[in-house]
């Protein structure tokens, strides 16, 4: 009799551990590659912003009664619309625009799910919850993890054109625009997917430090991509069983891992090249 019920509870247990560690993986490789982007483009406090920004998507999902998730693309999408639209009327500097619609959309946030006549755990929301996934959730993982490799794959050639040089990318007749409308449509899915991972506070930490990690040793865009998603990889299994082990929060101690992974590459990194 307690025998059956130990398999059950193991059982349980590696279940919710392969969700998670799936759903990591997801996000880790669609991560990498886009930070690339991210860190090239030098669009930290941007990412940052549409990070903040997600907690009022998260808000209106709750308050609506649908999906979290779509919440919080449909408000990032609203975001990025909305900056855009501000920054081409050039009311203020991008810095000051990105810094008042990012708090201000968090505040906002914060307010109105305490303001809501529901229990809700907002350090999940915060810090990631990645324990939690569900087969449903882990679905959309694998999906948009899909579509996001997909498309940059075909456009992967122009968007290191555009990043490098847009001039140049012009007079190769690339579309410019739509490009970089893309890109920042692929980065509105990593942030509505990633929340469920490691927190809206730390969703850009996912973004830059595998890619910066990643420059120390890379010698093309390509290779940067690839070994960027396999850090984010690495630092997601490490994370997810040393918080396990630990008794820790999952989400940071997923940062945590990239931090000393990065640690570690940027000084054998030096190294290398004054040999």
């Amino acid at each position: 009799m307690i025998i059956p019920m130990l398999m059950r509870v193991i059982h349980m247990f590696e279940s919710y551990l392969i969700n998670a560690l799936l759903a990591g993986i997801c996000v880790s490789l669609i991560g990498g590659a886009l930070g690339c982007f991210v860190v090239w483009k030098k669009m930290a406090y941007f990412g940052d912003s549409l990070s903040h920004s997600s907690l009022l998507g998260i808000a209106l999902g709750i308050a609506l009664g649908i999906n979290t998730t779509i919440g919080t693309f449909l408000v990032c999408l609203l975001f990025a619309s909305l900056l855009i639209f501000l920054q081409d009327k050039k009311i203020l500097s991008n810095d000051t625009l990105l810094g008042i619609l990012a708090h201000s959309s968090l505040s906002i946030g914060i307010v109105s799910i305490s303001l809501l006549n529901k229990k809700v755990n907002l350090d999940s929301y915060l810090f990631g919850d990645i324990l939690t996934v569900t087969p449903s959730e882990l679905i959309w993982f694998f999906f948009a993890t899909l579509f996001v490799l997909i498309i940059l794959y075909v456009i992967w050639d122009k968007l290191v054109l555009v990043t490098i040089d847009e001039s140049i990318a012009k007079a190769e007749r690339i579309n410019t625009s739509f490009i970089q409308l893309v890109f920042l449509f692929l980065l509105i899915i990593f942030v509505a997917t990633c929340v469920k991972i490691v927190g809206i506070l730390l969703i850009t930490s996912m973004l830059i430090i595998p890619a910066a990690s990643a420059r120390q040793i890379s010698s093309s865009p390509l290779q940067m991509g690839f070994v960027s998603s396999l850090i984010g990889v690495l630092s997601i299994i490490l994370g997810l069983f040393s918080s396990v082990k630990l008794d820790t929060p999952t989400g940071p101690t997923i940062i945590v891992m990239l931090v000393i992974i990065f640690a570690i590459i940027f000084p054998l990194s030096k190294k290398i090249n004054q040999t």
